[in-house]
């Protein structure tokens, strides 16, 4: 008979799971917007515009995801660590902050489709004479990244760089700019559009990691993963993403 009651238990407890989940985009409806975790550090992504609006590249993608539902969209900033976390605690609905797909993260979350295609850049100052072309240069120098970005994990996998981590990129900078670090590691395309906005610093080298972005979810809503896959679908159809990518890195 216990083991009877336990079986009972455990598929009510299953059911009560699908059934949360399969609820999702109705709670959405109900509830009248999206909400939508990033950290706006990072441009052309995500990043705080003159009018203090957070804009971007997947911001934008946020907005069409928020239209199709009908809701209005509202983005929570966090640091980009905390994001998974809020997830798991189910305090935002998606994460879109250009987060690297990988096979740890893919444990605790799951991810759409991937939607851009990333490399690693190598930053330095323009007046110094570090010209690192490849990661293995940047031992036995202070290095600064992002923490919990991809930039981190890989220059941490590398034995001998004293690697120093901030909640943003932007404090990373800071430190190249006054010298207390020799370099800063990040993705390819905010690089591009720090080094563009600040002529002090140049890229020395793209490091090809092969990198794909994707939007996070909690881990078992398919219905909100399969909405937001066909989204990107239709987007894509449409020839609306190939705008987007032209808006905001062209």
């Amino acid at each position: 008979m216990k083991k009877f009651f336990t079986m009972v238990i455990a598929v009510l407890l299953v059911v009560l799971t699908v059934t949360s989940f399969a609820q999702t985009l109705t709670q959405i409806k109900q509830r009248g917007k999206l909400i939508v975790g990033t950290e706006p550090t990072f441009p052309p992504f995500e990043f705080v515009d003159e009018k203090n609006q957070v804009v971007g590249f997947d911001i934008d993608i946020a907005m069409e995801l928020a239209k199709r539902l009908g809701v209005k969209l509202e983005i929570v900033s966090l640091p980009f660590d905390s994001l998974i976390p809020a997830l798991q605690q189910g305090k935002i609905d998606l994460a879109i902050a250009g987060m690297t797909i990988t096979k740890e993260r893919a444990k605790v979350v799951d991810f759409s489709k991937p939607y851009f295609e990333a490399n690693q850049a190598i930053v330095v100052r323009k007046d110094s004479k570090f010209e690192p072309k490849k990661l293995e240069d940047l031992v036995g120098q202070k290095v600064a990244v992002q923490l919990g970005t991809t930039g981190d994990l890989v220059v941490s996998d590398i034995t001998g760089i004293n690697v120093v981590r901030f909640q943003k990129f932007t404090d990373a900078f800071l430190e190249l700019q006054n010298g207390r670090v020799d370099a800063v590691v990040l993705d390819e395309a905010p690089a591009k559009a720090y080094v563009k906005k600040f002529s002090k610093f140049s890229i020395s080298s793209i490091v090809d990691t092969g990198e794909t972005y994707g939007i996070a979810v909690k881990k078992g809503n398919k219905e909100l993963l399969n909405f937001v896959n066909q989204t990107l679908d239709i987007m894509k159809g449409s020839g609306q993403y190939n705008k987007l990518l032209q808006k905001w890195f062209e």
